[in-house]
């Protein structure tokens, strides 16, 4: 059978509109502002308030990606949204989305791959779209990671943010495919270090009640970031090794934004300058699988990112799973 090449089309974002600052959180934590830039980069991050969450998220990413590409929801054939904090277990996120931007009865369904999510929803999105079977995906990542947080475990609640990114593949139309690499893996031996549980107070009634478990993220820091240094810069070796690409060849890195010490390390062992590397953390915190179609999106908007180019991302998460993409980026990409 003959892959069809895949194109992306567009990408869209959206965040809420509460920003707390570091200084905001002194008020709540035994903390200071330098005390959290120094060991992660993030001088703010915008939260969920009132009415939003993950779902109204997902809507606003995708129907941003949906007017940036010129189409409507009825021109989507398969929605895949990428979330581990959801608002609802079920419907799917995916459903919802498929509600609200008034699509077709097109296949629609979540996954859980934490942080790497967006690069597993693009590696599903790719082959389903290389059948022939479907024409036209939008891929959503969208997580209310805050709503999930210890508030006094002043090493976890300080990294995170809320916020959604979409982006849109379709069937390329010139034979040239847009993902020149893509891995994505996963060690399950390395989950207890990210956990994220959810509530569940009771067990039926003619058993013994289940171990309540509140739904707090838990994070080891320092095993993760030990885990992150090999494995990450190994996964970009292989992607560029399977595109035949050399670094020198790439114009940008676009890592998931969860601290900077570990993506200054990339940076250095690739040797890029910081123009090339697409950074916001610092402004948005780690909004899990959002983060690297949220930079993407502002990186474009912003002139950052010129077009055309070719970029690495690369991402790790809960799981512990994690992946590296060769990508390229045509010009017109908003």
């Amino acid at each position: 059978m003959a892959f069809l090449p895949t194109k992306i089309l567009s990408i869209g974002m959206a965040l809420p509109k509460t920003k707390i600052t570091n200084e905001d959180l002194t008020k709540i934590l035994d903390t200071s502002d330098e005390w959290i830039t120094t060991r992660t980069g993030i001088k703010e991050r915008n939260i969920l308030s009132g009415e939003e969450n993950s779902t109204t998220l997902a809507v606003d990413a995708a129907k941003d990606a949906l007017k940036k590409a010129g189409l409507k929801g009825k021109d989507i054939d398969l929605i895949i949204v990428a979330t581990s904090c959801p608002y609802n277990i079920y419907p799917s996120t995916a459903c919802e989305v498929q509600n609200a931007i008034g699509g077709k009865q097109a296949p629609a369904f979540d996954i859980s791959a934490a942080c790497t999510g967006m690069l597993y929803a693009l590696q599903i999105g790719r082959s389903m779209i290389s059948t022939g079977e479907y024409k036209t995906a939008l891929l959503v990542a969208t997580d209310q990671n805050t709503r999930f947080m210890d508030w006094t475990d002043r090493s976890t609640c300080i990294l995170f943010g809320d916020g959604a990114g979409a982006i849109i593949l379709t069937e390329s139309d010139d034979g040239v495919d847009d993902i020149l690499a893509l891995d994505i893996t996963a060690d399950g031996t390395q989950g207890h270090n990210i956990t994220g549980f959810l509530s569940g107070a009771r067990g039926c009634l003619l058993t013994e009640p289940c171990e309540e478990k509140y739904p707090i993220v838990y994070m080891d820091g320092k095993e993760v970031y030990k885990f992150v240094v090999s494995t990450v810069p190994e996964s970009v070796d292989k992607v560029l090794d399977m595109s035949g690409l050399k670094p020198k060849d790439i114009d940008y890195l676009i890592p998931h934004q969860a601290n900077l010490r570990i993506i200054e390390a990339l940076q250095q062992r690739l040797e890029y300058t910081d123009e090339q590397v697409i950074t916001n953390l610092q402004y948005h915190g780690n909004t899990s699988a959002a983060s690297i179609p949220i930079a993407m999106c502002e990186g474009i908007e912003e002139g950052k990112i010129k077009l055309p180019s070719t970029a690495i991302l690369t991402a790790f998460g809960a799981g512990l799973a994690w992946g590296s993409a060769v990508i390229r980026l045509r010009k017109g990409i908003y």
